[in-house]
Order: C-alpha cells, then sequence, then structure tokens
C-alpha cells in the first residue's frame, strides 16, 4: 500500500500493445506470437534491406480505430506514418515506422482517465543480453502492429495505475484487437513519474509560491502490473527522499530491476525532435472518411459489447453483486453459464445461482462451457422447492462437473433429494422422541439448542435425506 509521502504524485501512462493479426504492420510475414524459432518470420522489408517498400496493413488501422470508438474518442479524417529516427540494434533500418503529428485516435477516456491520443507504429525486434560479451537480436517480433495509448497525466497512484491497465486489458480482449498477454510481451506500460509538494495548490501549472515542480521521470518496459505497481511505489520513494535531501531529480528514462526490486538509469530523456520525425515517404497519406472499411458506421456494427456495455446491462437485468459481475466480465464462459441457466429462473433466484457459479462450479470446473446452463437452473430450482439442501446441491454439482447427465437425475440416484413427506418423517420423529426424553425435558426446561441435537439425529436416521426445515418443525409440533 502506498503511503503518504508528503508530496503529490502525478502519473501517466504509455502503453504498448502488440495487435492480433495475420501479418506484420508493413510486410506479408507472418505475425505469430508463439514462435519459439528465432528469426523465422522475416523478410527484406522487415529486415530493413535497402529498396524495400512497406504496404500498410489495413486490419492493423481498423483495430486501433475500433479502440478509440469504444473509449468516445476522435478518430482522425486525416493521418500520416513518419520516420522516428535512432539508432539501436533492434531498429534494423536506423529509424522505426511511427505516428507523430496526425495520430489515428485522439482524446476519449476509459475508466475515468484520459487519452491523449493512440496510434500506430511497428514492433521493434526482440534483443537478449544474457549471452556473456555480446547480444543477439531475434528479429520475429520486428515490424509487428504496435498500438502506443498515451494518457493524460492524470493518475496518483499506483493503484489507479494497475486498475486501469487491468481494465484496459479486458477491453482489447473483447474487441478482439490483442490477447494482450503480458507474460508474451503483447502489452508493456511504460510510466511517466513526477511528484511535487503536497502543499503546492493549483496542479501542475500553478507555481506561484515558488514551490518546484515535479520532474517526469519514464520507467519502460512494465511487463506486468505487479511489475508497474511496485516500480511506480519505489520510484515515488526514490524521488521523494532526493527532493527531501534538497537535490534536483533528474529527468530521464530508467528500467526496472525485477530481482532486486528497484528502478535503475537508462539513459537521459529524449525529446521529440531527438528523434528528428519526417513523414514516411515510402508510405501514402491516409484519408480515412474516403476509405470504406474505416467509416465509423462499419467500425461499430464490427463491435461487440464493451466490458463498461456489459456492467451496466448485467446490473440492469439481474441486479447481482457487483463483485459476481466483474467476476463474469472477467471470466467470460463462467459469465455465458449464468446467463444461460438465469434464462431459466425467475428474477428473485439469480443471486442464489450466481453464488453456485462462483464458486462451487469455477473452484470443480476446469472448462466450464462444457456445463449446460439448464443444467445448473434445475440444481437451483431443486434448492429453491426445497428437495435439495446446500449440501445436496453441492455434491449433485460435484457429480455434475466430472460425469455430466440430468441434475435432478443425479441428485435422485445418489439419494441426495431431501424427504418432505411430513407422514414419512413424522415416524422417524416419534422415534427420536422416545428415545431421547432427557434431552426433550432439558428442551421443555428452556435449553432451546437442544432442538438442534434432536434434529441431527433425525438427519441421521434418513442418512442426511430429510429436509432439516421439516424435521424441526415435526419435532415441535411433537413436543
Amino acid at each position: 500500500m502506498q503511503k503518504d509521502t508528503g508530496f503529490k504524485t502525478t502519473i501517466g501512462l504509455e502503453v504498448h500493445v502488440e495487435l492480433k493479426t495475420k501479418t506484420k504492420m508493413f510486410c506479408l510475414c507472418k505475425n505469430d506470437t508463439d514462435e519459439k524459432r528465432a528469426n523465422i518470420n522475416i523478410c527484406p522489408v522487415c529486415m530493413g534491406h535497402p529498396g524495400t517498400l512497406p504496404v500498410i496493413n489495413k486490419e492493423a488501422i481498423k483495430h486501433v480505430l475500433k479502440v478509440g470508438l469504444s473509449m468516445g474518442s476522435k478518430l482522425a479524417d486525416f493521418s500520416e506514418f513518419d520516420r522516428k529516427n535512432y539508432f539501436y540494434p533492434d531498429i534494423p533500418k536506423g529509424y522505426q515506422i511511427s505516428q507523430y503529428k496526425y495520430p489515428l485516435v485522439s482524446g476519449g477516456e476509459l475508466l475515468g482517465v484520459d487519452i491523449t491520443r493512440i496510434h500506430l507504429e511497428e514492433d521493434t525486434a526482440r534483443s537478449s543480453h544474457d549471452t556473456g560479451d555480446y547480444s543477439l537480436v531475434d528479429f520475429n517480433r520486428a515490424g509487428v502492429p504496435l498500438m502506443e495509448l498515451v494518457t493524460e497525466p492524470v493518475m496518483h497512484s499506483s493503484i489507479e495505475v494497475v486498475k486501469f491497465g487491468e481494465e484496459l486489458q479486458l477491453l482489447l480482449r473483447y474487441l478482439g484487437v490483442s490477447d494482450v498477454n503480458m507474460e508474451k510481451g503483447e502489452m508493456r506500460l511504460e510510466a511517466n513519474i513526477s511528484i511535487q509538494r503536497s502543499d503546492l495548490r493549483g496542479g501542475l501549472k500553478d507555481n506561484s509560491q515558488g514551490l518546484p515542480l515535479g520532474t517526469k521521470v519514464e520507467v519502460k518496459n512494465l511487463n506486468s502490473f505487479r511489475a508497474a505497481e511496485r516500480a511506480i511505489e519505489y520510484e515515488i520513494k526514490r524521488q521523494a527522499e532526493i527532493l527531501e535531501a534538497g537535490e534536483k531529480v533528474t529527468q530521464e528514462t530508467r528500467g526496472w530491476d525485477e530481482k532486486k526490486q528497484i528502478t535503475f538509469s537508462q539513459r537521459s530523456k529524449e525529446d521529440s525532435h531527438d528523434y528528428r520525425y519526417f513523414p514516411d515517404p515510402d508510405l501514402p497519406k491516409l484519408k480515412l472518411s474516403e476509405i470504406e472499411d474505416f467509416k465509423e458506421e462499419i467500425l461499430r456494427s464490427e463491435i461487440k459489447e464493451t466490458p463498461k456495455d456489459k456492467r451496466a446491462r448485467m446490473k440492469k437485468d439481474y441486479d447481482i453483486k457487483e463483485s459476481d459481475i466483474n467476476f463474469y466480465i472477467s471470466n467470460v464462459k463462467s459469465g455465458t453459464l449464468f446467463e444461460e441457466a438465469a434464462s431459466n429462473l425467475d428474477k428473485k433466484d439469480f443471486q442464489l445461482l450466481s453464488n453456485y457459479v462462483v464458486s462451487d462450479i469455477t473452484s470443480l470446473a476446469t472448462d466450464v462451457s462444457k456445463i449446460k446452463g439448464e443444467q445448473i437452473a434445475e440444481v437451483i430450482k431443486m434448492i429453491v422447492s426445497g428437495d435439495l439442501s446446500s449440501r445436496g446441491a453441492k455434491d449433485t454439482i460435484q457429480v455434475l462437473v466430472k460425469e455430466g447427465g440430468d441434475s435432478r437425475e443425479i441428485a435422485q440416484r445418489a439419494g441426495f433429494i431431501q424427504q418432505n413427506n411430513k407422514e414419512e418423517l413424522m415416524l422417524v420423529v416419534k422415534n427420536i422422541i422416545t428415545q431421547n426424553p432427557k434431552i426433550i425435558e432439558a428442551y421443555k426446561g428452556g435449553k432451546l439448542s437442544a432442538i438442534q441435537f434432536l434434529v441431527g439425529q433425525g438427519m441421521k436416521a434418513t442418512k442426511g435425506s430429510a429436509n432439516p426445515e421439516t424435521l424441526k418443525e415435526l419435532i415441535l409440533k411433537a413436543i
């Protein structure tokens, strides 16, 4: 948990996401994050050979535009690609094709976080530095479509950053534009962190008291939400200690050392002019409104329900716990099972259904899609009617998940159905009263808890098949 350091923290994010397309951004090489062999999916274009010409991947552009629409952003009418010039082993051309002045998407918001821009570029190759005296470069990733989303600096804690990142991950999966598996590097975070004294009023632009403004430090390539949270908290503490010592924070780019749990300096932070951006002369300008596939009505027709839409709908239609709704949004198959089962039940039973789906079924089933909604609905109906106890329901579900079949037949065959026939149970009750005179006297003498012992004896006599409420009712009546 982040502690009060006496400083105000301001955080903006840059999020890089590898898009889910068949081919790379500017060539026909396969876009395959599962390829284990190095330098297999490569060609002269993504290797940067002289004389090659890139061709724009239309599907990648559609993906970015859909993300923008889902966030209420403004889609560009005109856009172009630029060359971002810098020299590094993972950039074979000596420049990266990116976007600078004319991004595809501007504005919008997600989870209350304002979006600055979303643009499209090509990913770099993957470098390995753990080989001793030399480094290795794998160009399979070079040229993969990479979406970069930039937020406004409006977050103030690592917790906000993680919540935003998780919501973005959900959205991208719902849209089908990326698998966003962080362990594969398909989503990478870069946090821009600055701190200022907490008694500075009016935000970053107000320096009327002469207090020092925050200096932005970028922490790059955070490949998990856990790493992002810890890196941000470490960096806040580090910068606060520098300022408390009367020194100045250096504007720079830092990395995150997972083993040591610290950030470390990589290089001084570049400004945009350091990259000498200019329009790529090999790629055409894009007049998006003139391209049929990029028209807003076409894109909207391809967008299904977003996590935000699903939250609102499930709250309205089912009125179940918010935590359950969030579970179903993150666990789509479980959500589908719940909704299929709910279609066979009354609204008053939806929360009871959800309790069993979220807890029992999820803990037992490795793949809930193999279970049918009507099977679970029948279990809930038997609980509501009194045919199944809570224990009986759990046992029925366990058999159902393991073997399948008809829920009611399972419960009947295994003896899970509760006895509710009062005439038959009254015979059991009479035996219990005859065999336990002292317990009866204790109850009559004011020891009300004695009734539970008698109910327990009834359950034992019926091998757990009696309805305990019916037993209790009959025992009290007989006494």
